[in-house]
């Protein structure tokens, strides 16, 4: 701590990271919650955040009851409606800069950035005991995933990562109702979506790869939109702003986009854990730079306990899944998943919002005698979830123990899609056991300055 904080900076930091503490993976209350001595916990929380267009724009608005000290995005011209709708916030381009300049001043951190600098900024802020929300995917590696579970335990801190539907109560009813037995043992899983437009707003596809070098527009820093980037990529207006998702270089494609939504049920209520075997089943593309506008994978998972093994397949655009007779429906919908279980079948949307038994019958049937509610609800979105948790515990259930779990997971079955061809997957070890050279994959070196946690290992 700084010699020359003043008592006011001192008393923010007790009260919102020294007390709030971890100790072997336990909560324990903060000292200021009510009722006990302290800051009061209705107390605003001091925050930072690190990208400020698009999602970062919606995290902005979701946590406007909290005090906004500080915004970091790279894109002046991006970032101008949130700047301008937080004129007292001090701005940054450069987070580094800014937690110099106000590391005292803040008490907790958002990451809405492009999934590549996830990392990074988000790690930052933990070695200096902040509170993190970051936006999902969570990391861009496996190694990276891993270490910010390791961090988040080490520093203390609140963290949640940002798939809202994991603060839902249709999440908790998927549990509740396979532990209560409902869906008997569950050995199938399909999901799917449409797959990727290269002629929407969040991807696009360049007529060549690479695509030709441009000039970088004034109100854009490049060299720290590239963050911890190995490789110097020359800007083309094809990676920003928001169309960085289809490049593997820098994002994940739709299933590092939207599995962390779509998965995230059966993840939970089934504990899958990893995969042992993530295979590509069919691919419109075979390109190892950018994601295809369809394929279909699958993932193996082994027994659990008394859990049998399970075989998931996520679909993007076409074929989707063959519809099961156990099913007892004719056709699905755009997007969604589907758990089959030996007793009983549940489908959800896109989101884990809104389950469902199927067929028709069986569900009204079902709603008529519910199993009892089990998990505690979460009030107000994750958004709350997390600023709760800050002041008055228990950590919010996407935290990174769970979260860096589930984008493990993911992250093993976007190599599967980049690189074709099957994949044994020795979690334990974190390697990939039949294909050696992809284990360069799991950790990708960031350059000089940007390097984060190699101390936890």
């Amino acid at each position: 701590m700084s010699s020359n904080m003043t008592p006011t900076a001192t008393t923010r930091r007790r009260f919102l990271t020294s007390t709030t503490a971890l100790a072997a993976g336990t909560w324990m209350a903060p000292q200021f919650a009510i009722g006990r001595s302290g800051p009061s916990a209705n107390s605003r929380i001091n925050l930072a955040c690190i990208g400020v267009g698009g999602r970062g724009a919606v995290n902005l608005q979701g946590l406007s009851g909290e005090n906004i000290v500080a915004m970091c995005d790279v894109d002046d011209l991006n970032a101008a409606e949130s700047f301008n709708a937080h004129p007292k916030a001090k701005r940054f381009r450069d987070f580094r800069r800014m937690f110099d300049k106000m590391g005292e001043e803040i008490d907790a951190v958002v990451v809405s950035t492009p999934d590549h600098t996830h990392f990074a900024a988000t790690m930052a802020a933990m070695e200096l005991g902040k509170h993190v929300f970051c936006e999902k995917p969570l990391a861009h590696t496996v190694w990276e995933a891993r270490t910010m579970k390791k961090a988040a335990r080490h520093y203390k801190v609140v963290s949640v990562m940002g798939n809202q539907g994991h603060a839902t109560e249709g999440i908790r009813y998927v549990k509740e109702w396979y532990d209560a037995g409902v869906l008997g043992h569950v050995r199938h899983v399909d999901a799917w979506l449409n797959g990727i437009n290269y002629n929407g707003r969040f991807f696009r596809k360049p007529e060549a790869f690479p695509p030709p070098a441009m000039p970088v527009p004034e109100h854009l820093d490049w060299d720290l939109w590239l963050g911890p980037c190995s490789e110097k990529v020359p800007y083309n207006p094809v990676y920003h702003p928001r169309s960085w998702r289809g490049f593997y270089d820098f994002g994940s494609g739709l299933l590092g986009d939207w599995s962390c939504h779509t998965l995230d049920a059966p993840f939970w209520a089934l504990e899958l854990g990893m995969p042992s075997v993530v295979e590509r089943e069919s691919s419109a593309s075979d390109s190892s730079a950018f994601a295809p506008t369809a394929c279909t994978i699958r993932f193996e998972f082994p027994a659990r306990g008394g859990k049998p093994p399970v075989v998931l397949r996520w679909h993007e655009g076409t074929p989707r899944p063959e519809i099961r007779e156990a099913w007892g429906i004719q056709e699905i919908g755009g997007s969604g998943m589907i758990m089959t279980g030996d007793k009983g079948c549940l489908m959800t949307g896109e989101r884990p919002d809104s389950p469902r038994l199927i067929p028709d019958e069986t569900w009204r049937e079902f709603r008529r005698n519910l199993p009892p509610k089990t998990i505690p609800r979460v009030k107000g979105g994750h958004h709350r979830e997390w600023t709760d948790a800050i002041r008055d515990g228990p950590l919010p259930g996407s935290n990174f123990d769970y979260a860096a779990e589930l984008t493990e997971m993911v992250l093993v079955g976007v190599l599967a899609q980049r690189f074709g061809g099957r994949i044994e997957y020795d979690a334990a070890q974190m390697k990939i056991t039949n294909r050696p050279e992809l284990n360069a994959y799991l950790r990708v070196p960031a350059r000089e300055g940007w390097r984060y946690g190699e101390s936890l290992w």
